[in-house]
Parts: C-alpha cells; structure tokens; sequence
C-alpha cells in the first residue's frame, strides 16, 4: 500500500492527517488477527476505522470483511463512538441513509436493544459499521441475542460470524467477554476451509496483554497473531507523550470526599471524578450537590436510559462541550474509562486494578500542551472483598503497591515503568483468570435455537459478563386498565438497564436464604402484575411473571406507576413513579413476525402468488450470493431454496388464514395477503371443515414437500437413500414413480448431491428462523384434540395433509401427501435418513457461521422481495414468460 494514498484518504476522512501508527496500521494490506496497544489519546477509533475503510470501501478489497463490529464493554461508550464513526462517513459522504440504494454507502447501526436498531441484517452484500456493548455483540455470536426478536438469533449469528472484523475495544473491562472473544476466533479458525467469508478480531487496549488470550483452543489463534500494533517512534515525540501528569495517592475516608474534590477543584476547569459502584457515584453526587455551588454538576453511570444519555455528548461528554466559568464536575463510574473524549485537569478516582488506573488516567490532560494531576484515592478497598467490588482485593493491592513507584502518570511514565517489569510482577500487575471459558462443543450446541416445551432457552451470561455485571433492559409504560398490548415493542431510547439480580428483588421481593416472593408483585388496587415479560409462545406479554423469568438479556416491561426510575439519577428502585418516554416506535413487520412463534406479519402485502414471490426470493438471493462471491453449487442451492421457501403456504390451514377480503383471488397457492384479509380468529383455520391448527410453520410443510416430491416423482434419489434401505432391508426394491415431476420439481430432482439437497430442505425450513435443527411438537401440538387417527401434528402438520399444486404459468409442482416421517428418530423406510440427522451433517460440513450466513441469504431474500410492492404478474397484467 502507497503511503500517500491512505494519508490523503484518511486527511478527507478526519481532517487530519495520520499518526505514524495508523499509518502502519493501514500499511498491513493483509487483514489479519491481531493485538493493538495504543495508549488513550492517540487516536485509536479513528485509526482502526481508516484502515477498514480504506481497504474495504475505498479500495474495494474483497479479502478484507464488509462489516466493522465495534465491541465496547459499556453502553455509556457506544453512542460517543458512534458519533465519531457517523461523522467521518458523512464526511467522505459514504454514510448510507437507511434509504437510498445501499451499494458503496457504510451503513452505521447500534446494537442496543429496541426496534429501531436498524436493518442492517437485511443487506448481508453491503459494508456497515456496527457498534454495541459486549452483551448485545457476544449473546448474538452465541446464537441467544439479548433484547432480539428470537426467531432473529440465528440471522444475526451468521452475520457476525461470517464476513465481520471484530474490534474488541478496551479489552480490560470485558471480564468473561475478552475469553469468550478469543474462544469463538479460535473456533472460527478451525472452520477455517469451511469459511465462506473471513471473520477476524482485533484486541485494543492500552495495557493489553497477550496472555489474557490464552487457553487450550487459543494455541493455534495465538501463533497465527499479526505482530502487535504499537505507537511508532515518531508517536513518541509529541508533547502529548510528554505532557505533565502529577500522580499522587490521598487517603480519605467515604463521607470526605467530596470535600477532597472541592478542594482540589479549579474554576474553570474539568474536575472528573470516577468511583467503583453505581452507588458510591450517586452518594458523592449527592455530597457535591450542595446550595451555592459554582460548578456544573453532572452524574455519568451505566444505569441511565439512552433518552438521557442522548444529550451528554453534547452538553458535557466531548473535548468541544463549554465549561462554564465555575467550571465543571463530573461524577462518573468506570464506564468513563474508554471511548470518551475529555480531558480533565484534575482526575479524582478510586483504587482500581492497574489495567484501569492507566484508562482513568488517560481522561486526565488528554490533549497536548496541557497538565493536569491524578489523585487516587485510598478507602482502603482493598482490606475487604466487600468494599473492593466490583474487582478483587487481590487486584487493588498490587495496583496500591505500584502507584508507590509511580511519580507521573504521562505516557512516557507508564511505559517507562512497564518496561521495568518483570515477568513475575508484570503477571500479578495484570492478572487475567476468567470464570468460564466457552467450549467447542458448547458453541456447537447454541446453534440449535429450539426452545424447550416451557419457552426456555440455555443461559449464556456467564460466558458474557460475571456476577452482578450481568443485567436486563426495563422499559415503563403507562399501562392501561386492559394489560399491555401485544403490539407494544420498546424503542431503543426507553431501555435502561438494571443488574438482573437487583431487578428481582426490585419486582419480586427479597428472599432470605432459598426462601422468599418467586412472583412479581402485583398492584391490588389494579389488580394486576407490576411488571411483564415477553411470552415467545403466545405472542403477548405475559402477566405470570416469575423470579426465574427474569434472566440477563431479558425484555421488562414495568408499570411507569411502580416507579424505579429518575432521569436525573437514573435506575432508582426508590422512585415511586418513572416518566415514560413520549411517544413510540412503530415496529417493523419483522420484529413482530422474529417475535412470536404464530404471528404471519411479513405475509401482510398486496396479492401474490407462491410461485411469483418463489421466483423473486430466488432471483435476489442469487444476487446477494454473488455479491458475497459465494460457491455456484451453494449459489445453486439458494437458487432452487428461494423458489420453494413458500411452497408450505398452500397448506389449506395457512390459506384460510387469509378469508376476511371480499377481493381474495380464487386460488389456493396465495403467499401474500392485505392487512384486511387477516382475522386472529380465523389464523391457521382451514376451510372448509374448520380445522384449526395453532403453531402451525409453513415452513416445514415446505420443507416436508421436498421429501414427498421425492417420494412420489423420483423414489430413486439418493437423498431417499434407496440402497441404503434396500441393504438393511427395509425396502424389498425402490417403488416406481407414481406422477411426473413439474418445473420445480425437476430442479430439485436434477440435485443428486445428497448434501446440496439437504442444505435446500434445510433453508426452505429454516428461512422464518422458527423451524431449524429439531421439528418437534410444540406445546400448541400436544394440545390438539384429533378427529381421526393420523395422529398429533408437529407445527402444525399432520401426517397425510395435502399440498395442492403451485401454478405460475404453467405447473410449477404437482400435489404433494406430506409425511413427518422425516421429523421422526432413526433411519425412515420411506425418506431414508432423520431430519436431525441431515442437519448435524450440513452443520458438521459446513459449520455453524457458514450454514447461518446461508440462512442470512435467504431470509434476507425473502424480507426484501416481501417489501417491493411489484404487482403479480399472474393475477393481472402481463404474465411472466
């Protein structure tokens, strides 16, 4: 790479031109896994953005991944971020708007929970930049995204495990995270020859040490690191390595120190003042918050709802926010410790582990030509394992004995005084032992989505954040008399997030011991619950909320009239009322479609038939599959998926779901319908007998179709495995056809690579992200109360239901007698091998980031071809050739 390229690129980008590390940074033009050491300061957002985009936008590299996912360890970080990264994409105006045509546009989404994150899962082909805390980045590369719609998981998971730089910033604070991070690039790394798409990971942090990555599956990752990324010898000539930083330590008892602040504080200046716990920041808030001060008071903590945080950026939060003349003080918690820009003349903080003194430090005399001092304050935390928390005593103590070595906290300083260490101290200086360590084969497993017969999924928070760091998101609504509506979805703005175990003696009560409230409270005057979570099953927010129904990640609804909110202090469970936020955010069609397992949203347009939308999905799922410069046969395999994916939709129970529009066309093989065509009462309900199947998944019909096509038009196709059966004996010889194939049908037939077919079964099942690894019946199924003997349905599908042809303009397939023998354990005499078998082959070829990157595809297809609005050839106008 040319020097002068990237300099004048990165010169239009930011309006600067590079440090001699972001230099070196863009000169690898190789993407690879790597560590980055950069001290606070220098430049690191902006570095390893340029480099991205210079390679991956401006240069078109395909080599280099189309997404940029920016793991932060806090909420408070990811709009600052995001605020730098939108600013130099509108800059070079390369920021997609969310409109327009995408292609050659970046487009920058939040991954934070809500409805209006973005869509950018629905464009897997195009460059975006995506930013979001570790628990909302790590749950959805652990396929059990927080805050997400759950038929979305898997959507997700192919997406940020295929074609994705990971950039895990500030690496010090993840806890568990950082050895969740290193496991899952190992694992990808083994899937290396199964990869279809690179996925790599960059470590930041200015004390970043590589021992923090190892582990038993890291040897390989580990060896194949591209040597760190450091400050250059040029970095180190600037008076901002050089600036004056006095540190020194304070002893001072709880109740002093907001005097210790006031004292030390300058009119005029920035005073930031951070502490260990949410609640020792609002009680020295409290204590500085005193009648006729002259400072602007401000209060930063990780409990606040973004609504809040929207304004800190502006207002107080950036190196261009006014000081007033009395100054400022800001009292913060360590989510100030990364990705804020401010600089302050006196920095007041607690002890902490070394790791994150260094990041406080940086927020102190940040720019060149400043000086400021550093005082830490010792309240003996590190006497008891109470009052360290959140860290360990272990940590504090060593961090304590090496500020008495310690005279100056300048660049220079620290990293004269690292390169004193030994090994001996430099290991207890930062030690790094993780509670959990995610396995290969526990990876493997959370690729199955399949909830268990009561909506419960595997916990993965302790793979995600330790101890009391694990937290939901609340949102308050004014609830009226009726219960909270379905169609209620939080926006972003509302959630605020609240430890999960503080957020269960809040809404259920305390226990003592094993005993105690397992039900959230109820509101007697209303007679009603305080508090709903969302029920996947049912499709509403369910009012028999229990203690264990609140787990990290989860969704809350809460009473505004139960309060537990300030906008001012934030999460206050004292609150006896917490303002909602005005208005609401419409919910696209596909959240409430991911969300629930019955509801048919995405199916809400104009009239369509199956056999044009099949053609549509097709044809755009190709498209992306050669934008992703995919294998042809798997090209070939979405191809054909994206004319079955619907097939399902001709069973008679999803066609009398659409009877209420006196304009329905008389057909039977409809895939789309107006909003006035549905009726909840009618949903799943045949006609003309009435026969009413709740659950009921179009997409294993589909999925079932395949094998009865097979069955009925081609007995001989190896994916029936006839040979197989006639050895074991169950078949005396393969049965004859017993009907020709149609057009669709032949395309399949033609396919006699077991494994493509089972991939196009598989994406034809898994295209709604509802029926995946394991088809069994649902709770919905064990309710139904048979008329005749053929025995209970799984999802809806009974053994013998009929599919009658789907007509373009001409047959497309023939009629189909579906069978669940394929959903049945062991070896079939008339389908040859399980379902579940199939599928842990296609996930043991291809893995589970590449067999979820080709769901992606398709389900991508499918939402974007639902959207175009193009009339039907087939009901009206010109036919299709």
């Amino acid at each position: 790479m040319e020097a002068t390229g990237f300099s004048d690129f990165f010169e239009k980008t930011t309006a600067m031109r590079p440090r001699p590390w972001q230099l070196a940074l863009a000169g690898e033009g190789t993407c690879q896994n790597r560590l980055i050491r950069i001290p606070t300061g220098f430049g690191k957002t902006l570095g390893v953005l340029g480099a991205w985009l210079y390679h991956r936008v401006h240069r078109k590299d395909a080599a280099w991944p189309r997404r940029l996912v920016w793991c932060l360890p806090m909420r408070v970080l990811v709009e600052q971020t995001e605020w730098e990264i939108r600013q130099a994409l509108e800059t070079t105006k390369l920021l997609w708007d969310g409109v327009e045509e995408h292609r050659g546009k970046v487009g920058v989404h939040t991954l934070m929970g809500g409805v209006d994150s973005g869509e950018w899962h629905l464009y897997p082909e195009a460059c975006s930049v995506l930013i979001g805390t570790q628990d909302m980045l790590l749950s959805r590369t652990l396929n059990r995204g927080y805050a997400a719609a759950r038929a979305k998981w898997p959507l997700e998971f192919g997406l940020l495990n295929q074609d994705s730089l990971w950039v895990m910033d500030e690496v010090q604070l993840m806890d568990v995270g950082l050895a969740t991070s290193a496991q899952l690039q190992a694992f990808r790394q083994e899937d290396g020859a199964k990869e279809l798409r690179p996925c790599r990971t960059w470590w930041m942090s200015a004390t970043l040490q590589e021992s923090w990555l190892e582990s038993v599956d890291t040897q390989g990752l580990l060896q194949g690191l591209a040597p760190a990324q450091g400050l250059e010898d040029q970095d180190r000539s600037t008076e901002l390595w050089k600036v004056k930083k006095a540190c020194r330590v304070e002893k001072v008892p709880d109740e002093k120190i907001a005097d210790l602040v006031v004292k030390h504080h300058s009119e005029g200046s920035l005073t930031l003042v951070v502490v260990n716990t949410v609640k020792m920041a609002l009680e020295v808030h409290k204590g500085l918050n005193t009648k006729g001060r002259k400072y602007d008071l401000r209060l930063v903590h990780s409990r606040f709802r973004p609504f809040e945080r929207g304004s800190w950026r502006q207002d107080f939060l950036s190196r261009t926010a006014a000081i007033p003349p009395g100054g400022r003080v800001i009292v913060a918690t360590q989510v100030i410790e990364a990705g804020v820009d401010i600089s302050a003349k006196t920095l007041v903080t607690d002890l902490a582990p070394w790791s994150s003194l260094v990041q406080r430090f940086g927020r102190c005399a940040r720019y060149e030509g400043e000086s400021g001092q550093a005082i830490v304050m010792d309240r003996g935390l590190e006497e008891d394992e109470k009052k360290a928390r959140p860290y360990d005593p272990a940590s504090l103590k060593e961090a304590k004995k090496a500020l008495g070595d310690l005279k100056s906290a300048a660049p220079a300083a620290l990293r004269e005084f690292e390169q004193e260490l030994g090994p001996e101290r430099r290991s207890a200086l930062y030690p790094y032992t993780p509670k959990h360590l995610l396995l290969r084969r526990e990876w493997d497993e959370l690729f199955d989505t399949t909830p268990d017969l009561s909506g419960a999924d595997i916990d993965v928070s302790r793979f995600i954040r330790s101890g009391d760091e694990m937290d939901l998101l609340v949102f308050w609504r004014e609830i009226p008399d009726d219960g909270p509506s379905a169609e209620w979805k939080p926006g972003r703005q509302e959630l605020c997030p609240v430890s999960f175990l503080e957020a269960r003696d809040w809404l259920c009560g305390k226990k003592s011991g094993a005993s105690g409230p397992e039900r959230i409270k109820r509101d007697l005057s209303k007679n009603r619950p305080v508090a709903w979570v969302w029920d996947w099953l049912d499709g509403a927010w369910k009012a028999d909320t229990q203690r264990r129904d609140l787990l990290p990640g989860r969704i809350v609804l809460v009473a505004a009239d139960f309060g537990g909110y300030s906008p001012q202090f934030g999460w206050s469970p004292a609150e006896k009322k917490a303002p909602p936020i005005p208005g609401s955010v419409a919910a696209p069609a596909q959240e409430f479609a991911d969300d629930a397992q019955s509801h048919e949203d995405l199916s809400e347009a104009e009239w369509k038939t199956i056999a044009t939308h099949g053609q549509e999905v097709a044809a755009l799922a190709v498209k992306i599959a050669d934008e992703l410069s995919l294998p042809r046969d798997l090209c070939a395999a979405l191809d054909v998926a994206g004319l079955w994916h619907d097939v399902g939709k001709a069973h008679p129970c999803f066609q009398g779901s659409m009877r209420l529009d006196p304009g329905r066309p008389q057909r039977g093989d409809l895939a789309k319908a107006p909003k006035a065509a549905w009726g909840r009462n009618h949903l799943y309900r045949s006609v003309p007998d009435g026969d009413h199947r709740p659950g009921f998944r179009h997409e294993l019909a589909g999925a079932l179709a395949l094998f009865s096509m097979l069955e009925q038009g081609a007995p001989n196709h190896p994916a029936l495995s006839p040979r197989l059966l006639e050895l074991v004996g169950s078949r005396a010889q393969t049965p004859d056809p017993t009907r020709p194939l149609e057009a669709w049908e032949k395309r399949v037939a033609e396919i006699a690579d077991v494994r493509l077919f089972n991939l196009i079964a598989y994406l034809v099942a898994a295209h709604h992200g509802k029926v995946r690894l394991r088809p069994h019946a649902s709770p919905q199924d064990q309710d139904y109360r048979a008329k005749d003997a053929r025995g209970m349905p799984v999802r809806g599908v009974r053994e013998g239901d009929t599919l009658p042809p789907i007509v373009g303009t001409r047959a497309v397939t023939g009629p189909q007698a579906l069978t669940l023998e394929p959903a049945l354990l062991g070896l079939s005499d008339r389908t040859g091998p399980s379902w579940t078998e199939r599928t842990l082959s296609l996930l043991d070829h291809h893995g589970p980031g590449a067999l979820a990157l080709l769901e992606a595809v398709i389900r991508a297809a499918d939402v974007r071809a639902s959207r175009d609005g193009k009339p039907d050839p087939l009901l009206g106008g010109e036919a299709r050739p």
